[in-house]
C-alpha cells in the first residue's frame, strides 16, 4: 500500500507519490492509457493535469473514469472571468467523464483573487453546485503562494518546490503547515534539469505535507516513481552532496521550462532554447547537436523584440536576452563536439 497523506484541511487522502500528467499529452492515447492504469494499479490516486494541457484531460478520462470513485483529481483554468471558468470547467467535466473536479486550481493568475474577486466568487458558485469539491491556486511567486496560503480561501496551494529551491521557498511548507492548507510541489524535478529522480524524490519526501507531482510520460519513469515509493531512501551524505552540487551549477536565473511565455511569433523553442546551456551540459548533448536543432535554435536571429515573452515570465527573466546568450553558447558548443 502507498503511503498516503491527507491534503490540508481537505478530507482527501491522497498518495504521497502522485502523477503529474502533463507530459501525457506528448504521447498518443494508447501509450497514455498502458502509463495512466499502471499508475492506478500500483496504488497512485492523484492525477494533475490542465484544460491548456492539449488532450491530457482527455487520456485521463479515457483511461480512468470507470475508477473514478477511487482516485482524486486536479485540474486548472487559466479563466479571468466568470463566463470563461465555466466554459472551462463544463469542458473539463467532459473531458474527464465526470459529474466533479475534485480540486479545482487557479492557473497562476497575476494577482491572488478573494472574496471581492468575480472569479474567486465563481468558484464558491461552482463548489455550491457541487461541480467543484476544493478550491485550490498554482503560483510560480512566492509572494502570491503566501498570500493565497494565509488568505484562509484557499484550500490547496501548487508551488515550485524541488532540490534547488531557496530557504525562502522552502518557508512556504510550514506556512501551509501551520495554515492546514494541501502543498502541492510541481516542478519537483526542475523542468527536467534534476536529472536525479532517487535526490528529488528523498528531498521532498522528508516534509511531511508536501505531495510532489511528478511529471511522467514513460513506463520506465513511472516504475523509477513506483520504486522508489515502495523503498523511500534516507536523506544520506551522498544525496546532501548531489543537492549541493546541483545548487551550485543551477544558481542565479534561469529558464524553469514553464511554458507561460509561449507562443512565440517566431516559432522559437522558448522553453527549451531557454535552457540549453544546461541541457547540453547536465543530460545527452546529441539529440541537441542534430540538424533539426540546429535549426530551431538559429530562429532565435529571427526574434523581433516584441517582449512579450519577458512580461509573461513569472520568474522575471529577461528572456530575450537569455535566448541571445544562449545561442551564442550553442553555437560555440556545437563548433566543439558536433
Amino acid at each position: 500500500m502507498m503511503e498516503k497523506v491527507k491534503l490540508g484541511k481537505t478530507n482527501l487522502d491522497v498518495t504521497r507519490t502522485a502523477f503529474g500528467a502533463l507530459p501525457i499529452q506528448r504521447l498518443n492515447f494508447e501509450e497514455a492509457d498502458v502509463i495512466l492504469k499502471k499508475a492506478y494499479t500500483n496504488g497512485i490516486n492523484f492525477f494533475d493535469t490542465a484544460r491548456v494541457y492539449t488532450d491530457s484531460e482527455e487520456k485521463i478520462g479515457y483511461s480512468l473514469s470507470k475508477y473514478r470513485k477511487n482516485i482524486i483529481i486536479a485540474t486548472k483554468t487559466n479563466a479571468n472571468d466568470e463566463k470563461t471558468l465555466f466554459e472551462h470547467l463544463y469542458c473539463s467535466l467532459e473531458n474527464l467523464k465526470t459529474e466533479y473536479i475534485d480540486i479545482y486550481q487557479l492557473h497562476n493568475p497575476l494577482v491572488v483573487p478573494d472574496i471581492k474577486n468575480k472569479l474567486y466568487n465563481a468558484l464558491k458558485k461552482a463548489q455550491k453546485e457541487g461541480l467543484i469539491k476544493f478550491i485550490g491556486i498554482t503560483c510560480h511567486r512566492l509572494d502570491n503562494a503566501i498570500k493565497a496560503a494565509q488568505s484562509g480561501l484557499y484550500d490547496t496551494v501548487q508551488y515550485p518546490l524541488n532540490t534547488i529551491s531557496s530557504d525562502k521557498d522552502l518557508e512556504l511548507i510550514d506556512i501551509c503547515n501551520n495554515e492546514n492548507v494541501g502543498l502541492i510541489a510541481m516542478k519537483a524535478m526542475s523542468g527536467g534539469l534534476i536529472l536525479n529522480a532517487k535526490t528529488a524524490f528523498t528531498f521532498l519526501r522528508q516534509f511531511k505535507n508536501v505531495v510532489p507531482i511528478w511529471g511522467i510520460q514513460s513506463i520506465k519513469e513511472l516504475d523509477e516513481f513506483l520504486d522508489l515509493d515502495k523503498n523511500p531512501p534516507k536523506l544520506t551524505d551522498e544525496i546532501l552532496r548531489t543537492i549541493e552540487k546541483d545548487k551550485k551549477e543551477l544558481a542565479g536565473d534561469f529558464c524553469r521550462g514553464c511554458g507561460y511565455c509561449m507562443p512565440c511569433p517566431m516559432k522559437i523553442e522558448i522553453p527549451m532554447a531557454a535552457r540549453m546551456s544546461l541541457l547540453l551540459r547536465r543530460a545527452p548533448y546529441e539529440n541537441f547537436l542534430s540538424n533539426d536543432w540546429n535549426k530551431k535554435m538559429h530562429l532565435i536571429e529571427s526574434c523581433i523584440n516584441c517582449g512579450k515573452c519577458k512580461e509573461k515570465c513569472p520568474y522575471d527573466l529577461d528572456t530575450p536576452r537569455l535566448l541571445r546568450d544562449m545561442l551564442l553558447d550553442y553555437k560555440e558548443f556545437y563548433k566543439n563536439h558536433r
